[in-house]
């Protein structure tokens, strides 16, 4: 006999798990409308679930695919001069709170700035890289799981993550500059801009 799902409760559990995946894909400004499509979606079609894959997986892929529909759009656009880049650098930054009160200030803003570097670079990603990226490295899913999300094999999804990584990785040498600070804690500063020598024609 099968259980039924009850949606009250899968909106409890998932909601704000899917608002912070969608901001990282998406950006703030869209995070919740798009939220709210996907757990319509889910809504409406939670009795034709047929258990063909975990239930998490089934969320993720509606919401993945959400993600993508809105970018892709021609109506797709951000108000007030906002981007995408933006607004997930500046949600991905709120995790990592600074106070001031206590002595390891210094190493929260270092990991504040982190963080919003790296989140940039990432969403610098073409979305197929930004979307492996931000379901493995940031939720913290399985190659499996991300595969069944995505609707692909497993060896895809492998190949997929790997080239994704190789991406990030070669923008973050190129953009970033690594370093131990005076106190031994990690940080990264951004590389200038590179300024051609040939002069302009």
């Amino acid at each position: 006999m099968t259980t039924a799902y009850d949606f009250r409760t899968i909106y409890d559990e998932y909601q704000q798990k899917i608002i912070q995946y969608l901001t990282r894909l998406a950006g703030t400004n869209d995070a919740e409308d798009i939220a709210q499509d996907v757990f319509d979606k889910i809504h409406r079609n939670l009795g034709e679930f047929r258990r063909q894959s975990k239930l998490s997986t089934w969320i993720y892929r509606i919401a993945t695919n959400a993600a993508i529909d809105r970018e892709r759009s021609a109506a797709y656009k951000y108000s007030k001069g906002h981007t995408a880049l933006e607004d997930a650098v500046e949600a991905e930054s709120r995790h990592v709170l600074v106070d001031h009160r206590d002595g390891a200030s210094d190493q929260r803003l270092i990991r504040k700035e982190m963080s919003e570097c790296v989140m940039e670079f990432i969403n610098r990603l073409p979305p197929d890289d930004r979307t492996v990226i931000v379901l493995s490295e940031l939720e913290g899913l399985a190659n499996e799981e991300i595969a069944d999300i995505l609707e692909i094999s497993l060896n895809n999804a492998k190949i997929r993550l790997h080239r994704a990584r190789a991406r990030l990785r070669k923008a973050l040498e190129e953009g970033c500059f690594f370093y131990h600070d005076e106190q031994n804690v990690f940080a990264c500063d951004r590389n200038p801009p590179h300024i051609s020598s040939k002069p302009p024609k």
